[in-house]
């Protein structure tokens, strides 16, 4: 596998580039244990080499960043972004969905295997450059990528595109270091009457100006983040799992993730209970000590 262009994500909290020149990881991860990176990738403890090995099992596994960059729809995790979108698509729920993938930026799509298929294993990407191959096979299973010049990744863009396709019941992912992209999008919804749906993800390294944008999402991925679960997690109305919990703060969240749930097919228990977060000791990631 080679990869092509220049890339940054974020790992594990670590900020990564990735170019043909190699991984160069640019910061250091925030978080020392994750049971989802360990499920994923095998590793207990999280640092810069385990940061390395799981981009570099990305690389080899599926073509991440590569010309002959696999499209797999098959789920992933239990409660993701993608995993909900495509169901959401598959029935009608919504007709859109705005979503960012590597060697192509912003991407609409009704379609909900290409959805999963681009955000199967996807972590937090903050820029990317165009990769020919991946830009042509998103549109041959009926993507439109936002700017194909440049692979720019315009959440605002993305929707603002959707409804002059005129498409009205759309849903996005926003990424949570572009947490004030949900209040402009908030904007664009009621000036142009439509129907959005938000859901925030790759939230492990959000800080307190972050919160309040986060607030007007309507489902949120906690990630590893400390403040989520504490500021946001009391303002859920349903709360998905327990190692990642996911939030869903609106009634419009809600109605939607239990209609995910209505035909979900692993077993469930489901209880009330008179406030969240709901976390159990020792469940969940480990941030670093300060």
């Amino acid at each position: 596998m080679r990869v092509k262009g220049e890339h940054e994500i974020y790992c594990c909290g670590a900020r990564v580039r990735i170019s043909e020149k190699g991984i160069e990881i640019l910061s250091e991860p925030t978080i020392e244990y994750c049971p989802l990176h360990e499920a994923l990738y095998g590793t207990r403890k999280i640092d810069v080499e385990a940061v390395q090995k799981s981009v570099e099992m990305k690389i080899a596994g599926f073509g991440f960043c590569c010309g002959n960059r696999a499209f797999d729809d098959e789920p992933i995790v239990a409660y993701g972004a993608s995993e909900m979108m495509r169901f959401w698509l598959e029935k009608k729920i919504i007709d859109c969905a705005v979503v960012v993938g590597e060697g192509a930026g912003t991407v609409i799509t009704s379609n909900g295997r290409l959805v999963q298929a681009i955000g199967a294993r996807l972590t937090g990407i903050v820029r990317t450059s165009p990769i020919p191959e991946i830009i042509q096979k998103i549109k041959s299973q009926g993507g439109i990528v936002l700017d194909e010049k440049n692979a720019v990744i315009d959440q605002v863009g993305g929707v603002k595109r959707a409804l002059d396709l005129g498409f009205r019941h759309v849903a996005v992912s926003v990424a949570g270091f572009q947490s004030k992209v949900i209040s402009d999008i908030r904007k664009i919804e009621v000036y142009a009457k439509a129907d959005v749906l938000i859901f925030s993800v790759c939230n492990t390294c959000v800080g307190k100006e972050d919160v309040e944008h986060i607030a007007r999402a309507d489902v949120v991925c906690a990630s590893a983040s400390k403040i989520l679960r504490e500021e946001i997690g009391k303002k859920a109305r349903l709360q998905l799992g327990v190692t990642i919990p996911v939030y869903a703060l609106t009634e419009k969240g809600k109605r939607f993730v239990l209609a995910y749930l209505a035909e979900f097919k692993d077993k469930l228990v489901i209880f009330r209970i008179g406030r969240l977060p709901y976390e159990v000791e020792g469940r969940g990631p480990r941030l670093k000590s300060a």
